[in-house]
């Protein structure tokens, strides 16, 4: 266990990945925080929308690859920031390994992973918060890590503005929804906030 790998964990976007029976699957999210040193301890919160939600609470495992500013717009729509169970977002790619666990963990875009099992989960309604030992933990690169306000100035394409924008952003984040109509229970996957938050474009 590398323990600077837990340096990179700040404020940042993370590919959170983790397998049941031989299927992998992973999301991005932004909720990795260190809790404790001693041990070694972070917490995630994880809708439970997610598939990868479901696998974490029946393995108690997950791994997490700590995104660099170098990450391509096109990894963000590879693993998105929803799971779905008819996806198999590892297919074809190049760019992982796996850590002790047997989980898989992205090699490239990334400057740390860390491998976690699960010592105490709450239910917070549309998502769980799970409490996990950190079990293994590298460091890959010296490069910075991405925040989602990098992405969303520096990696996320800009709208075009001859087009009208359409859709609803979130006042607390930013994250746009790009609907009509926002569903009244709607979780902002970002920043978790409801549908109070947001504001039509």
């Amino acid at each position: 266990m590398d323990i600077t790998a837990m340096f990179k964990i700040g404020y940042g976007l993370y590919v959170l990945t983790a397998k049941e029976g031989e299927r992998h699957n992973g999301c991005i999210i932004n909720t990795t925080v260190q809790v404790t040193d001693n041990p070694n301890r972070i917490s995630i919160c994880v809708s439970k929308s997610n598939f990868t939600h479901g696998m974490i609470w029946h393995t108690g495992e997950f791994n997490i690859s700590v995104l660099t500013t170098s990450a391509p717009y096109q990894l963000f729509k590879d693993f998105g920031f929803r799971s779905g169970k008819d996806e198999d977002k590892f297919a074809g790619r190049t760019d992982t390994a796996y850590s002790q666990n047997g989980l898989i963990y992205l090699t490239e875009h990334t400057n740390a992973y860390l491998s976690c099992k699960v010592v105490s989960a709450l239910d917070l309604g549309t998502h769980t918060l799970f409490i996990a030992d950190v079990t293994d933990g590298k460091n890959l690169s010296g490069e910075e890590s991405v925040t989602y306000s990098y992405y969303h100035s520096n990696i996320k394409p800009k709208p075009d503005k001859t087009q009208a924008k359409k859709g609803w952003r979130c006042k607390v984040c930013g994250y746009i929804y790009e609907g009509e109509e926002l569903p009244p229970d709607y979780i902002c996957p970002i920043c978790k906030h409801g549908a109070d938050a947001f504001e039509k474009l």
